[in-house]
């Protein structure tokens, strides 16, 4: 019962996350943003992310049941702060319509991001693997903002 209820914990944070940056929510202004041919429907953006959320949070889950183990606690500490980036990032891009701050921004959090994988792998390979699909997420989410930035300078 325990288990459960961590696993519907780190997943219910990683949500709070999710909740507190899409308060930053894109509205007109990012409508009338210039953006590639390649740009992703907005319909895209809320399954991919409800996905990865899910995924960070199970893999935070099978890192906290190593508790006690070398490297949980920085594992974790990692974790909290790519969620804080995330959600600054938000704010920066689409409250702000900072996309310059966003992209500089967006470079400490990928760091972050492989940082994290690298120590869940290195507590349990499981929870590494279940950040690959954010890592590689956030590596599309970069090189759109630097477009994005670059056609509306």
């Amino acid at each position: 019962m325990t288990r459960m209820l961590a696993l519907a914990g780190w997943i219910l944070l990683s949500f709070l996350a999710a909740t507190i940056g899409g308060l930053a929510s894109p509205g007109q202004w990012y409508e009338r943003v210039n953006k590639p041919s390649w740009n992703p429907p907005n319909a895209v953006f809320a399954p991919v992310w409800t996905v990865l959320f899910i995924l960070m949070g199970v893999a935070a889950w099978l890192v906290w049941l190593r508790r006690g183990e070398t490297g949980v606690t920085l594992a974790l500490a990692l974790f909290v702060g790519q969620l804080v980036l995330n959600v600054l990032w938000s704010w920066l891009f689409f409250h702000w319509h900072r996309m310059d701050l966003a992209f500089y921004e967006l470079l400490l959090f990928w760091v972050v991001i492989l940082a994290t994988l690298v120590a869940f792998w290195q507590v349990r390979p499981l929870a590494g693997w279940l950040f690959v699909p954010y890592l590689v997420w956030v590596t599309f989410a970069g090189y759109l903002n630097l477009t994005l930035w670059r056609l509306n300078r």
